[in-house]
């Protein structure tokens, strides 16, 4: 087991966990922010209204280093109806639980994420924070951490969702854009032909210039999006055969309904013992209709029928919704 300490020539942070709440929020138990010494806050756990109070309950933590726990209720000041438990901790990383988390990260492997906690406000003896990597425990409080009283909140966290745009148009710059805002690694997949690199995509995690038969199908798996946008049958038609093996969530093509049967007959003539599992994650024409003309709102048609597919939702107005909204 591993602490992570504090050290002297880092700016101190404090970490702010969501891990419990009674009625409905905006935002539900397991969401994180930092707050820095300088009181820049990096992240939210609220739709702005709660940020305030936990600044104001960090000074002590940043003073004299002791856990504590806060309320926020909600209920006469959000409209949400709730009360949301807020965990307050010294987050002082060292330098080898970064570089474990990082190749964690970029390994696309799972991790633990655990509080201890109380929903009385004030300091707690055992409240605090471990995150688990593999079988090693690295804990973000100094003091042990851990009792009987204590309620636990856990979370195992698969890796970051990914989305591959195969194209490198305008419309995948827009995509690439709006995908990275919503926190999404993006990597880009360009013609060797094509004068575009890395700076070319804002947000960009990777950007290769490579041929279908170059890709690794590695860095494919069930948290991945695919997007097929070269604005070209027979590259489109390259790189959905490219990825015929893989088992992504999402397959999405650009372009009319025609295209999508004619890359689709091209396919099964080639590949005719595709897997129909394969088939059912395409979606082409990509995107929901909400009356998309630009590039951007393209973009955000397509991000959000991503969204509607992965979480297993069918889209519509929230105001017809009878259940919560967020349930």
């Amino acid at each position: 087991m591993k602490r992570i300490k504090p050290q002297s020539n880092k700016v101190k942070t404090v970490l702010a966990t969501v891990v419990a709440l009674d009625g409905s929020s905006y935002r539900k138990p397991g969401v994180r922010m930092l707050i820095l010494e300088n009181k820049i806050m990096i992240g939210a756990v609220s739709g702005g209204c709660v940020e305030k109070d936990i600044l104001r309950q960090s000074e002590s933590v940043f003073r004299d280093g002791q856990s504590k726990m806060m309320t926020y209720d909600g209920r006469f000041r959000l409209g949400c109806e709730g009360i949301l438990y807020i965990l307050l901790e010294v987050f002082q990383p060292e330098d080898d639980f970064i570089a474990e988390f990082k190749t964690c990260l970029k390994s696309r492997n799972h991790f633990k994420i655990a509080s201890y906690f109380s929903k009385e406000e004030g300091t707690h003896s055992g409240i605090g924070t471990y995150v688990e990597i593999g079988n090693e425990k690295h804990f973000v409080s100094m003091v042990s951490i851990g009792n009987d009283t204590l309620s636990t909140f856990s979370q195992n966290r698969p890796p970051c969702f990914k989305l591959l745009i195969f194209g490198a148009e305008h419309d995948a710059v827009q995509l690439c854009q709006f995908a990275a805002l919503n926190g999404w690694e993006v990597s880009i997949y360009s013609s060797p032909i094509e004068s575009k690199t890395i700076k070319n995509f804002t947000g960009a995690t990777e950007f290769y210039a490579i041929t279908p038969d170059e890709l690794n199908m590695s860095s494919i798996d069930n948290h991945t999006a695919i997007m097929i946008m070269t604005h070209s049958f027979a590259n489109d038609l390259k790189w959905l055969m490219a990825v015929k093996d893989t088992e992504p969530t999402y397959i999405g093509l650009l372009g009319p309904i025609h295209k999508r049967e004619n890359l689709l007959s091209h396919l099964l003539e080639y590949h005719p013992d595709i897997e129909t599992s394969f088939l059912e994650k395409i979606h082409g024409p990509a995107g929901l209709d909400i009356g998309s003309e630009t590039p951007q709102e393209i973009a955000i048609s397509i991000i959000s029928e991503i969204l509607s597919v992965t979480r297993h939702r069918i889209p519509m107005p929230l105001k017809e919704k009878t259940s919560n909204i967020h349930a």
